[in-house]
């Protein structure tokens, strides 16, 4: 008995006395102090994407498609050939009214000459001022029709440069739903021309937030992970309600460049950001749920020296990234735990990492 309260005596320190049992020791945590910071207050919706710099590439003649020059999505500029219509009909009335020109000019030719030689005679006597009359009459009615042939031929003319279809602006081809062979007529949608540069936000809101829009408000595009990939302004908000929807249509142009995932007349996550109010938020991770009420655990001093973890009630809002926005509970200046929380109780002892 000896022996062993000399050996007890001699390992010095804070020996527990006999028959108390030793506490647990304390665990390792990730302790942060609470602050605030501004918090946005925004509504998620589900948006599309629109180009500003959209075209529909319709025809303007009819007849049957002889040669496509371009596949869908290939980047073309403005003027580039995209589709040629067979032009033979076209083309023969083109050559038939040059001969009629041709034929007409040649009566006005001669009408010219007759009028200049009977001008000469009926000065003389040698005709009727009659006979000198119908000749004038003659010319006129040939130069009239000649203006009518050169404007048809005008006409001819242009309309035959319709049958080779051309891009109008500079982007990139949609889907082209017709084939070689295929007739067309000039409401036959051939394909779709975009520029990606001029993208525009479409967000339908509830007529119950429409009171909060404003022009400017932040308009959050979200990727996949719910992170912000840009932020553009509300630049239009519509006058009217959609009668079907009972939404506000509200555009949101991008003025910063679109991620390369997006792709015209998608649909994207989008927050509009009403305002942003100072806050508290804590790491969902930090968060245990019982029964309903949510709770964190924070570090507070114990006696006489150390850390004790101490379970509190809190008031959680939205989530924000990986944050909940605590509503009550918690203030700045608390020391937050924010790891190990599924090996603590009220009152463990704790040792920050």
């Amino acid at each position: 008995m000896c022996a062993a309260l000399s050996v007890s005596g001699c390992g010095g320190g804070s020996t527990p006395a006999q028959g108390a049992a030793p506490g647990p020791p304390p665990t390792a945590v990730d302790i942060v102090t609470v602050e605030t910071k501004p918090i946005e207050q925004a509504s998620e919706f589900i948006a599309t994407l629109q180009s500003l710099r959209s075209t529909t590439i319709q025809p303007e003649v009819e007849g049957i498609v002889s040669r496509i020059f371009v596949k869908s999505g290939d980047r073309v500029r403005a003027g580039d050939t995209l589709l040629q219509i067979n032009p033979d009909k076209q083309a023969a009335a083109v050559r038939s009214s040059e001969a009629n020109m041709a034929g007409t000019e040649a009566d006005v030719e001669y009408w010219r000459l007759q009028v200049k030689r009977l001008e000469t005679l009926v000065e003389a006597g040698a005709i009727s001022k009659q006979e000198f009359e119908q000749a004038q009459t003659s010319l006129r009615t040939a130069e009239a029709r000649l203006a009518s042939l050169a404007a048809q031929l005008k006409e001819g003319r242009v309309e035959l440069q319709y049958y080779r279809v051309t891009a109008p602006q500079s982007g990139i081809v949609g889907d082209i739903p017709v084939r070689v062979g295929d007739r067309i007529t000039n409401s036959t949608v051939i394909t779709t021309i975009d520029q990606s540069e001029g993208l525009e936000i479409f967000i339908q809101v509830p007529l119950d937030r429409s009171p909060d829009l404003a022009l400017g408000l932040p308009v959050q595009i979200l990727d996949s992970d719910g992170k912000v990939a840009a932020t553009n302004p509300i630049t239009f908000i519509a006058p009217r309600v959609d009668d079907a929807t009972q939404t506000v249509l509200v555009k949101s142009a991008m003025q910063q460049k679109a991620p390369p995932s997006v792709r015209l007349h998608q649909f994207v996550r989008a927050r509009i950001v009403w305002n942003a109010a100072p806050g508290v938020t804590v790491p969902v991770t930090a968060v245990s749920r019982v029964s309903g009420q949510y709770f964190c655990f924070v570090a507070e001093p114990r006696e006489p020296s150390g850390l004790v973890a101490r379970q509190r009630p809190i008031e959680v809002g939205e989530i924000i990234g990986n944050d909940y926005v605590v509503r009550t509970g918690l203030k700045e200046g608390d020391r937050l735990i924010v790891s190990g929380i599924q090996k603590l109780g009220d009152g463990a002892p704790i040792q920050a990492q």
